[in-house]
């Protein structure tokens, strides 16, 4: 099954001043359902651009702390279905309970790790302790701003799709995932990191979105202690 991140469609633009609208043709990026289910129940749902699922699936089950290593996942396995996808996500040791309480009952937006929890306590889960490390260089960020707008082609190509990289200490991208949201983003990559074997700890990550509370918290279980975004801190 081929990854497809866009669609070209006829649209009009319109103008403002001479020249008048025209016709063209714009790159629409996809947008679809994406559903996880895990050892056979549905999990969560969660409208996603349908590449690099398998990163997602791998981050997204990191992020959720249902496991603490990629070791832990048996086997995924992606179905494309009428309306969307979905990813069965298998589990070592079987079923579990504490899974099967964790089951959400609705579909949310977003892969924020906080849609669908029942209690202020779940939702302000403590996050792991990291290690100090040294500080980035500013010159080392902003090589990092200047470059990952280039790493961005379905940014470039349809103007509607965040992205988070994986930058080392001198700034380089070496590694980006792109959605239509911000957090199914960040856990493409972490998810790519985890299939990799890179230690995020050794660079910093850099997303294309506001700082909110969930990305800190992705970003702090998945080990990276920098974390840069081009827009304020909620």
């Amino acid at each position: 099954m081929a990854e497809v991140g866009f669609k070209s469609l006829p649209a009009q633009r319109m103008s403002f001043a001479p020249p008048s609208d025209e016709s063209i043709t714009r790159a629409v990026i996809a947008e679809v359902p994406v559903a996880f289910e895990y050892d056979g129940f549905g999990y969560a749902v969660m409208m996603a651009t349908p590449i690099d699922l398998e990163d997602f699936a791998v981050g997204f089950t990191l992020s959720e702390r249902l496991v603490t290593s990629k070791d832990e996942i048996a086997d995924i396995h992606l179905a494309e279905v009428e309306q969307g996808r979905v990813l069965r996500i298998a589990l070592k040791g079987g079923p579990r309970t504490d899974l099967q309480q964790r089951i959400r009952l609705r579909v949310a937006e977003g892969s924020c790790g906080l849609c669908g929890v029942e209690t202020i306590e779940q939702a302000l889960r403590p996050l792991p302790q990291l290690s100090p490390v040294t500080p980035i260089a500013r010159e080392a960020i902003h090589a990092a701003l200047q470059a990952i707008g280039d790493n961005q082609c379905l940014g470039r190509a349809t103007g509607a799709a965040h992205a988070a990289a994986f930058c080392n200490a001198k700034g380089i991208v070496a590694l980006i995932r792109e959605d239509v949201g911000r957090h199914n983003a960040l856990d493409k990559l972490i998810g790519a990191a985890a299939l990799a074997e890179i230690d995020l700890s050794a660079g910093f990550l850099l997303l294309t979105a506001r700082c909110s509370y969930e990305l800190v918290e992705k970003a702090a279980v998945a080990g990276c202690p920098v974390l840069v975004t081009i827009s304020a801190p909620t």
